[in-house]
This record gives C-alpha cells, sequence and structure tokens, in this order.
C-alpha cells in the first residue's frame, strides 16, 4: 500500500511541474488568464500531494504502536484492559 501512495505522489508533483513549465512556456503566448488559472490549479497540487501520500490506511495501526516509554505504555495498556509486556518491535 505504502508503494501505491508513493507512486501517486510522485505522479501529482509530476503533474504540478509540467502545468507550471507549459504555463509560462508555452500557455502564455495565448492566454495570460489561463495561464495564471493553470499555476493556481497546480499551487493546490502540492498539498494535496503530501496528504495523499501521509494518510494512513485501515491496516495502518498507528495507535498500537509503543510510545517508547515503558511507564506510559503500561499505564495506556491498563487502560485499555490488556494484560502482559508487549512484545518488542
Amino acid at each position: 500500500m505504502y508503494a501505491r501512495r508513493r507512486h501517486v505522489y510522485f505522479v501529482m508533483m509530476g503533474t504540478c511541474i509540467t502545468l507550471f513549465v507549459l504555463a509560462w512556456s508555452v500557455v502564455r503566448l495565448w492566454s495570460v488568464p489561463v495561464a495564471v488559472g493553470m499555476c493556481v490549479v497546480a499551487m493546490v497540487i502540492p498539498p494535496v500531494a503530501a496528504m495523499i501520500a501521509n494518510r494512513r490506511g485501515p491496516e495502518d495501526r498507528w495507535w498500537d504502536d509503543p510510545s517508547g516509554d515503558p511507564q506510559s505504555d503500561e499505564w495506556w495498556d491498563e487502560l485499555d484492559g490488556k494484560k502482559g509486556p508487549r512484545p518488542p518491535r
């Protein structure tokens, strides 16, 4: 799943760069407003790409990861009703 998110991220960022380059090297010769519109669309792509790339999937059980502090992990295990020590990762 990680490879798929990474692939989507690079495709989106490639699209962003392509839009900027085409807008100011080709499209501006015919229509500056269209070139500016292409740049506005290209500006929105990087934050969306970052959200997609950093999104956790349903199979990512991040809430079960130990924090590194044994006392805190024991406290949370007690609250969750878990018995025994955590297995090492």
